[in-house]
């Protein structure tokens, strides 16, 4: 319990926010939206290949954690799980779980 006391100290939030500017935001969305693109592609040459594979859960969790435009943008580009179920039900709930928390955030933090 001293950890998580300690993780929420006065520093550790100033910290934080010091490091949560739009900038920074944008760059870490961008970083990841890369590498959910670069994911969809190479998991689709290496199932051309019938090489290994990168799995479904990281794939989803590149889009969860702010790459999703860039795991759409894969699989249309690469034309990869465009009709796989449930991971196609499971990226829309992604996006949509993103866009409810941008617009509470827009109509409540604004």
């Amino acid at each position: 319990m001293d950890n998580l006391a300690a993780l929420a100290s006065p520093q550790n939030i100033a910290a934080a926010k010091a490091l949560a500017t739009p900038a920074n935001i944008i760059t870490a969305l961008a970083v990841m939206n890369f590498l959910a693109f670069a994911a969809f592609g190479l998991d689709k040459a290496r199932a051309e290949q019938g090489a290994w594979r990168i799995s479904e859960d990281t794939l989803l969790h590149l889009a969860f954690f702010g790459g999703t435009l860039g795991a759409y943008a894969g699989r249309a580009l690469f034309r990869h799980k465009t009709r796989k179920q449930p991971f196609c039900g499971r990226l829309h709930f992604i996006a949509g779980l993103q866009l409810c928390i941008a617009v509470f955030l827009v109509v409540f933090l604004w």
